[in-house]
């Protein structure tokens, strides 16, 4: 019988995001961090009502329950990376265009005011964790989440995501989380992803 979650592909090979994210980093948060989520998900809802959910319905029947917090920090940290990935493209970052930008500048005052907080809020995470921008009833906020928490438990849309666990960074940046944001929000964001999340609000 089928598991009900899979690995998905990455939208890239694992050398695509060097040099600003090595193809040693994505290797092992790719193929070792996410896939280890996955089967240990996998293992965790075998035989109960949540192997035929979706990861959203589990991230949202398992939050805030002490009992089940092992399935949650898995389900939440499977779909986390999911998003993750598509947040990032080879020859990414610069600025967006079109309705993104004029959102963009209409909440938050400009796209270098945008950067400038999301750059914060990524860098100012306390332990492991994720930044997010997010439609929160039709207005765009810059959020953080601690551990596996996603902005889906509030009821927010997340559109973006930067890991500052430190497996995200550790092997190409070491102790120097402020440089690792700063090249990935420079190089790599992908706004065309963000641009498709901003339209199926």
């Amino acid at each position: 019988m089928a598991e009900p979650f899979s690995l998905p592909r990455l939208p890239y090979a694992e050398s695509a995001l060097a040099p600003t994210i090595s193809a040693q980093t994505i290797g092992f948060h790719y193929g070792k961090h996410h896939k280890t989520y996955v089967d240990t998900l996998n293992e965790l809802v075998a035989g109960t009502e949540f192997a035929d959910q979706s990861l959203e319905d589990i991230i949202k029947a398992t939050a805030g329950n002490a009992d089940k917090a092992q399935i949650f920090n898995n389900a939440g940290q499977v779909w986390n990376h999911n998003f993750y990935w598509h947040c990032l493209a080879p020859k990414g970052g610069g600025k967006p265009t079109g309705a993104l930008e004029d959102k963009l500048s209409t909440n938050f005052g400009g796209f270098d005011k945008f950067k400038k907080e999301f750059a914060e809020a990524a860098v100012a995470q306390f332990g492991s964790g994720w930044a997010w921008l997010v439609s929160d009833n039709g207005t765009l906020k810059v959020v953080k989440t601690s551990n596996a928490e996603s902005p889906l438990i509030k009821g927010q849309t997340p559109l973006l995501t930067i890991d500052v666990w430190e497996h995200a960074y550790y092997l190409d940046y070491q102790n120097k989380r402020p440089d690792y944001v700063k090249a990935v929000i420079e190089k790599l964001l992908n706004w065309n992803f963000v641009a498709e999340n901003l339209g199926k609000r």
